[in-house]
């Protein structure tokens, strides 16, 4: 039991507790003195000036020696981070699978600007995100974001691409700010993606060396050192024409986003064990064949294990050598106490009914009736006399799941060549990521029935897509991904723009069609959510006189016909609609008429918007009656004066609780 505190509420930890939760990187250490030993005396504190630039539009100065991991324009970027910009997302429905009725996502543009954009809908609601960002090998592209031009230029240029349309470029080892620009490249896009994390959610980020220390460092601070898992290694091929040594891995550093929430939620991890049901279809069909002639069925089960090498990963399952109707087992289970101490009760053998052996440790279980109950089960197994100790008995079949190892072996070449499957042996993207460690993941971490949404804002061809259909496929679930990725354009000498792939977007959206439409056809009874809504980041919808009205000359508003660009359609408002009312983006979006009117319902009638000429008090009424949470309009869609005098009273009649928005 916890011991009572005795004492009033430490108000400063508290209040440092709730400033770190909301900023983490705002967390520092301070020397507060020394121990009669030299030793110093470390207490945590808030960087105030970290805290001022967070809740600052203008860079802080104000250096401070202290712990911290910087480098040069990083309040730049933290500032950049939380800018706002004036974009959206634009609905792409020709490029798009499934689209009216898909709940996957698939976004074309800057990740920054995406993220920025889904702040608002997906805050807090997403369970996993894995990205796999340039490594910054030396031959990588970064995302010239350019932090080092004026605050108020950024703003201005807000992530636009440059003349060329150029936003990707060589970040080389002879660059002076080599480790600076990859630094400031992916730090705003963490701080960023932080926030759409559910309080139980995860983050997979693979690197190499390149980057690992670095990455390591600004994780701690963006996410939080307490919330870091763990660093898994990957071992993926081996270098024969290393000078030194073959680096053949990579590593994935994994975070929660609030460790306590997933203790408080007593939540553990695990996994299948490898090689279970290739041992359960054996063990079915030696009993079929051999009956209840143990001996046989434990034969066959032996040779079944002798065919596995032994690196390979079902392996461990070998130790399972003895058998009966319950499947294989084995029983050579430690009794005792973890790390001594436990309990010491008598506990009777079951054939000379004198009292059995105690460990030194003491029973493994906390009572007597535990014990029984255990003995009961025939989870615990008797020597031939009370001289010798019990044992646990595990059975394969029941204990069937494990805590996932942090070293795997993963070949590179094995993810290549099926990747190139799909697209008829064309080399159409280089160093695909394995679907299946992807998947392993996504499964390791998400339950079957909880809706999951999986980001992957650095989605490249598109593997944590195909990862999470193939998943659903297997076990039914209802994950939901959603991808961002730059529309970077394809070396024209590449494979890939010979088959007629310009850009990568084009490469992953194609990925997965034809990984669809796979896993259909080997699992034609499976049901699952194989479509996907193309949105693209671009300029607001509105025009400049809707942000800044007070810039234009009266005699300017006049001239204006409406406040919306020419070129938008009312579904490309929609999203926008949705964006800033925090709905989300794979809702159900319906057609309907009312009055002849078009009417977008999303999710049900949660949200109706109309953006037609016109409107009449009839339409209105209709729509009122209709009871939405939100309804959107046009500022000029009202046909007349009176309607528009009318429009509150009609509301307040049918829906008062309705929430009215006009652009």
């Amino acid at each position: 039991m916890d011991k009572l505190r005795m004492h009033s509420v430490n108000k400063v930890n508290e209040h440092i507790e709730k400033i770190t939760t909301l900023f983490p990187n705002c967390k520092t250490e301070v020397i507060k003195g020394h121990r009669e030993d030299g030793t110093p005396i470390i207490e945590y504190a808030i960087d105030f000036d970290i805290l001022r630039q967070e809740l600052s539009d203008v860079v802080v100065e104000g250096p401070v020696e202290r712990y911290q991991f910087t480098w040069p324009e990083k309040r730049k970027i933290i500032l950049a981070a939380n800018a706002p910009i004036t974009k959206t997302l634009r609905p792409c429905r020709e490029e798009s699978v499934e689209f009216d009725t898909t709940e996957n996502l698939y976004i074309e543009g800057d990740n920054l600007d995406a993220l920025k954009l889904l702040q608002e809908t997906y805050l807090s609601k997403v369970k996993m995100i894995y990205i796999d960002p340039p490594y910054n090998t030396g031959n990588d592209f970064v995302y010239e974001d350019d932090f080092s031009e004026s605050v108020e230029k950024y703003m201005e240029r807000s992530g636009n691409y440059d003349e060329e349309g150029n936003r990707l470029v060589k970040n080389t080892e002879t660059n002076g700010r080599f480790h600076t620009d990859w630094l400031n490249m992916i730090y705003p896009r963490l701080k960023l993606a932080r926030n759409l994390l559910r309080d139980d959610g995860v983050v997979f980020i693979s690197i190499d060396d390149a980057e690992q220390e670095n990455l390591k460092k600004l994780c701690d601070e963006v996410f939080g050192a307490k919330n870091f898992v763990a660093c898994l290694i990957y071992d993926k091929n081996r270098k024969n024409d290393a000078r030194y040594f073959s680096v053949g891995h990579e590593y994935l550093l994994v975070y929660f986003k609030n460790a306590q929430t997933i203790y408080d939620q007593g939540v553990i991890f695990r996994a299948p064990k490898e090689g279970v049901d290739e041992v359960r279809i054996e063990f079915e069909r030696l009993k079929k064949l051999h009956g209840d002639n143990w001996d046989e069925v434990g034969k066959g089960i032996k040779e079944l294990y002798s065919s596995w090498s032994n690196d390979d990963d079902r392996k461990p399952l070998a130790r399972f050598t003895k058998v009966d109707e319950k499947g294989p087992y084995r029983d050579d289970g430690n009794i005792s106490w973890p790390g001594g101490g436990g309990p010491k009760y008598e506990v009777l053998h079951p054939v000379t009914n004198k009292p059995c052996k105690i460990p030194d440790a003491g029973w493994r279980f906390p009572n007597p009736k535990r014990m029984k109950e255990e003995i009961d089960s025939g989870r615990v197994v008797f020597g031939p006399d009370e001289t010798t100790l019990p044992r646990i008995r595990r059975n394969l079949f029941e204990s069937d799941s494990q805590v996932m190892r942090s070293v795997h072996f993963s070949y590179a070449q094995t993810a290549t060549v099926e990747f190139n499957k799909l697209f008829a042996n064309v080399r159409v993207f280089d160093n695909p990521k394995s679907v299946d460690d992807i998947k392993r993941l996504i499964a390791y971490i998400t339950e079957i029935n909880d809706d999951s949404i999986i980001l992957d804002f650095f989605s490249g061809s598109a593997t944590t897509a195909h990862a999470t259909m193939q998943l659903n496929a297997e076990d039914g679930g209802n994950r939901r991904f959603i991808m961002v990725q730059l529309p970077e354009e394809t070396d024209e000498k590449s494979e890939a723009f010979k088959a007629g792939f310009k850009a990568i977007c084009e490469i992953g959206k194609e990925r997965i069609r034809r990984a669809a439409k796979k896993i259909r056809q080997e699992n034609p009874d499976a049901k699952f959510d194989g479509g996907f809504r193309t949105l693209k980041v671009d300029s607001s919808n509105m025009e400049d006189v809707y942000y800044n009205p007070t810039e234009y000359q009266q005699v300017k508003l006049w001239t204006l016909a409406d406040n919306i660009k020419p070129d938008r359609t009312p579904e490309d408002l929609l999203f926008q609609v949705m964006l800033d009312l925090g709905v989300l983006l794979s809702s159900k979006i319906e057609e309907i008429s009312i009055g002849f009117k078009k009417v977008f319902s999303v999710a049900d009638g949660y949200l109706l918007a109309c953006f037609d000429d016109n409107v009449t008090d009839e339409v209105v009424t209709e729509i009122a009656k209709r009871k939405p949470y939100y309804y959107v309009m046009r500022d000029s869609s009202l046909a007349t004066d009176s309607t528009a005098i009318n429009f509150e009273q009609i509301f307040a009649t049918y829906s008062p609780t309705t929430i009215r928005k006009v652009l």
